[in-house]
């Protein structure tokens, strides 16, 4: 079972997760959370209280810690879990591999939900984790409902199966990973795969999906590229204030 150490780096870790989803275009206002198991039964979840101040300007102080049932250990009078905290409870309920989850409500998924473009494997090395998510495929949630209860984040589960993503239809995305950086990478890596995908088909373009050559010629540059590199230089340029949407 994946688990995080708790603590004032994981939360600012979270809190950096839900600033970077803002700057990148993948949430907005105070729409979207971010979370981190950090016991078998416990989590820790960006919450809200009654100085919310939106995603884009979350802190440390806007993390706290409940249990897969929703019952808070350290949250705080005056702040609220998220009403779909079910969607982050039934992952790590259901599959000890998930440290942490994402859902966001990109403009991308909501369009590329609605409008059906397939997401396919039809570029390369422009950005290779993106591809793999378009080779492996990318399950779709039918139901446009808030996720607010266990039954209906029991439906998402089956529509996601084992896959790291999902779509939610007419809403957004849930991506679970092993750690918050993992799952915000990734996040923001099916963004610009579902912003691809949207903008060839308002385009009329189908473009062939990719050579087998060319795919087998495509490395995995592994966890230290893919995931740690891509996080710090976001986290970098947050700091900076040059962190911008992708496409």
């Amino acid at each position: 079972m994946i688990v995080n150490d708790d603590g004032p780096s994981l939360r600012a870790t979270v809190a950096t997760a839900c600033r970077i989803l803002a700057a990148k275009g993948l949430v907005e206002g105070i729409l979207g959370h971010v979370s981190a198991r950090v016991a078998e039964d416990e989590l820790v979840v960006r919450c809200r209280g009654e100085d919310e101040r939106g995603l884009a300007l979350s802190d440390p102080g806007d993390v706290w810690r409940v249990d897969l049932d929703g019952r808070p250990v350290d949250l705080p009078t005056g702040f609220s879990a998220p009403k779909e905290l079910p969607i982050h409870t039934e992952l790590m309920r259901a599959r000890p591999d998930v440290g942490a989850v994402v859902h966001a409500h990109p403009p991308a998924a909501l369009l590329c939900g609605l409008a059906q473009p397939p997401p396919r494997p039809v570029f390369g090395a422009f950005n290779i984790p993106a591809l793999r998510l378009a080779v492996d495929g990318v399950p779709v949630y039918p139901r446009s409902v808030l996720i607010t209860r266990r039954d209906l984040a029991a439906e998402m589960l089956d529509a996601m199966g084992d896959r790291p993503v999902c779509i939610l239809l007419g809403h957004g995305i849930t991506v679970a990973a092993q750690t918050v950086e993992q799952a915000t990478v990734l996040a923001v890596n099916l963004n610009v795969l579902l912003a691809v995908s949207v903008e060839l088909a308002r385009l009329g373009a189908q473009p062939p999906e990719l050579d087998a050559r060319d795919l087998a010629e495509l490395p995995d540059l592994g966890s230290a590229f893919n995931d740690r590199f891509v996080w710090q230089a976001m986290a970098a340029e947050l700091e900076a204030g040059l962190l911008r949407p992708s496409l």
